[in-house]
C-alpha cells in the first residue's frame, strides 16, 4: 500500500473512533483522551496486518535428507488476536506439529504463520482451521496437527464474565487424521497436557 493511501485510511479510521469516542459521552479535551483517536488508528493497522495477505510469512523448506519421518512439533506459542464477535482481545498459545514427507521447515516459520493469521478480526476455529490449511499448502506434509489454547476476554470482561477459562481448538490433518496416526495424536496431546505451564491459565 502505498503511502498517501496509507495516510487517507488512517485519518478514517481516526475520524471514526474520534466520533465514537464522542458519542459515549468522553472529553477529547482531556489530555488522556486527546490523542486517542490517532493511536487507536496506527494500533489497527499494526494488530491486523494480517489482513494483508502479501505480508504472509513465507515458509524456509530444506530437503528432507534425514529421511525423518516422525513428529515435529513446536508448541506453546504465544499469540495475541482480536475477537471478530465483539473486536476485543483473546490471547494464549498455539501447538502446531507436522510430519515431513519430502520437505521440513524453518521451525520460527511455523511461529510466524500462527502469528500473520492471529493479526486479524479473528475466530479461534478459524484461525486453527487457516494455520493447518497453510501448513499443507506450502509444505505438502504426510500429516498437519493444529491445536490452540485462548483465554477470550468477551468472556471475561461481559457477559458470563468467567475468568479464566480457557477455550480450547484442534485440527488434524493427513496421517494425523488416520488409524495409523492414533500414536502421533497421543503423543502431541501428552506434551500439551504434560505441560509444565501453570494450570493452564496461559
Amino acid at each position: 500500500m502505498n503511502k498517501k493511501i496509507w495516510n487517507i485510511r488512517l485519518q478514517r479510521i481516526e475520524r471514526h473512533v474520534k466520533e465514537m469516542l464522542i458519542d459515549l459521552g468522553l472529553d477529547l479535551n482531556s489530555p488522556d483522551l486527546k490523542e486517542t483517536p490517532k493511536r487507536v488508528a496506527k494500533m489497527y493497522y499494526e494488530i491486523f496486518a494480517g489482513l494483508d495477505e502479501k505480508k504472509a510469512p513465507e515458509i524456509t523448506v530444506f530437503p528432507n535428507t534425514e529421511k525423518y519421518s516422525s513428529m515435529v512439533m513446536v508448541k506453546e506459542i504465544p499469540f495475541y488476536s482480536i475477537c471478530s464477535h465483539h473486536l476485543v482481545p483473546f490471547f494464549g498459545v498455539g501447538h502446531i506439529a507436522y510430519i515431513p514427507d519430502k520437505s521440513i521447515a524453518g521451525l520460527s516459520k511455523l511461529a510466524r504463520v500462527l502469528e500473520f493469521f492471529a493479526k486479524k478480526p479473528q475466530m479461534q476455529e478459524r484461525l486453527t482451521e487457516e494455520i493447518a490449511n497453510y501448513l499443507e499448502l506450502k509444505l505438502k506434509p504426510r500429516g498437519v496437527m493444529v491445536a490452540i489454547e485462548a483465554r477470550h476476554l468477551c468472556m471475561e470482561m461481559r457477559g458470563i464474565e468467567k475468568y479464566g477459562s480457557v477455550t480450547l481448538t484442534s485440527t488434524v490433518r493427513g496421517l494425523f487424521k488416520s488409524k495409523n496416526g492414533i500414536e502421533n495424536r497421543r503423543e502431541f496431546m501428552s506434551k500439551i497436557i504434560n505441560s509444565d505451564r501453570s494450570s493452564r491459565n496461559l
